[in-house]
């Protein structure tokens, strides 16, 4: 393994830093134990740091730069209960509430619903973080515009003291409606790579043993012959096909779809890393409203994405694009199955880790429904499986 594989986040934060000249920065992210690790080690290198729409937010990590902490949130939302038990517990923080917005989770396109708002609200928190002596640095002069190091990809745009804005999860718009404003004020450095975000938890997911062998069972069910079309519905950042990709070889041609750019620029660099770039065709495309003729596949599949659109839409858009006897594979989390747990809790803390997470969006489907909703559309010869 190499020593750049063995990197922390944090570590390969501060390694971007110093490749920029930069002793402190300010800090954007919608993820925060992306800089947990920094505001622990590092604090004197975070001038401001601006939590965006975070659904998740633990607030110890940030007691003691709490007075240069800005968060945004929506009315209601995930976002809007962990900032305001976050708030309450570092009362030196500001948070800002956008009147109106709900933020559905984590696939929220916050930036591009409230391009505007969010972005003058960043602007002046940070200048007057400035105006109170927390002062961001300048990149030097011999700084690449765009790049990688330290298994962080990057991209500078503006001028002035440096805004480095972490990725989001699965919104698609991700920071750019924002970034042409941004950039009148701040030198702007936007980042990616399988190491940060929204990536580097499809990533580890993907990883995991379990996780593999569900993904096996489903291909081994659709079971797609040689030369069979094969579509993935939602690839993300491709972790899922490209594991396909490594077991089928040249044997069919793969399409992946996603509705993020963002996400789809990744997964082709993932893939050209890992030499199956000439193996998948990667396509943005909605699931609500694929990109496909009628009976373009033989095989189409997806993997925890009907849970975050219109799953009605979806699941005909499927059977839309699927040929006369191909196979649809559909898999989405069982919110109405409990928890299966190896551990003696007491009542209390059992009632807390048995919650299922509330990330459905309102047409989604994360429950034994989906077999009847798939029988509705059309589909035949179902096989039900109980859970996974």
């Amino acid at each position: 393994m190499s020593q750049e594989a063995d990197l922390s986040p944090t570590e390969r934060l501060v390694a971007l830093m110093d490749h920029l000249g930069l002793g402190a920065a300010h800090f954007g992210t919608p993820i925060p134990r992306d800089i947990s690790g920094m505001t622990v080690e590092y604090p004197e290198r975070l001038a401001g740091i601006l939590l965006c729409v975070p659904s998740r937010l633990d607030p110890a990590p940030f007691a003691d730069v709490a007075d240069r902490i800005l968060m945004i949130s929506g009315e209601r939302g995930p976002a809007a209960e962990a900032t305001a038990r976050a708030v309450a517990r570092l009362p030196a923080a500001e948070r800002s509430v956008l009147a109106g917005y709900e933020a559905p989770g984590s696939w929220s396109d916050a930036v591009a619903e409230r391009t505007e708002e969010i972005a003058e609200r960043m602007i002046a928190f940070l200048g007057r973080l400035g105006a109170n002596g927390c002062s961001a640095d300048v990149p030097h002069s011999a700084a690449p515009a765009e790049g990688t190091h330290a298994g962080i990809s990057y991209r500078v745009e503006g001028a002035g003291p440096a805004l480095i804005l972490l990725p989001f999860f699965l919104a698609p718009s991700q920071w750019a409606p924002a970034i042409p404003r941004l950039a009148e004020h701040f030198t702007v450095v936007t980042t990616g790579g399988p190491n940060l975000g929204g990536v580097a938890s499809l990533e580890d997911r993907a990883r995991m043993p379990s996780y593999r062998a569900m993904f096996r069972t489903l291909i081994d069910v659709v079971a797609p012959r040689p030369g069979e079309a094969i579509l993935e519905i939602g690839c993300g950042a491709g972790s899922l096909v490209r594991l396909l990709a490594q077991g089928l070889g040249t044997a069919n041609p793969i399409t992946a779809a996603d509705v993020s750019p963002f996400l789809l620029r990744e997964a082709a660099q993932l893939a050209e890393a890992d030499g199956l770039a000439g193996l998948i065709e990667f396509r943005q495309g909605n699931a609500e409203a694929l990109p496909f003729e009628d009976a373009s596949y033989d095989c189409v599949y997806s993997v925890t994405v009907f849970e975050e659109c219109d799953a009605r839409r979806a699941i005909a858009e499927a059977l839309r694009v699927v040929r006369p006897g191909g196979r649809v594979g559909l898999v989405v989390r069982a919110l109405d199955m409990r928890q299966w747990w190896n551990l003696a809790l007491p009542e209390a803390i059992r009632g807390k880790v048995e919650t299922p997470p509330h990330s459905v969006a309102p047409g989604g489907v994360a429950d034994r429904s989906l077999y009847r909703r798939m029988r509705e559309a059309g589909f035949v010869d179902l096989v039900c499986f109980r859970r996974w």
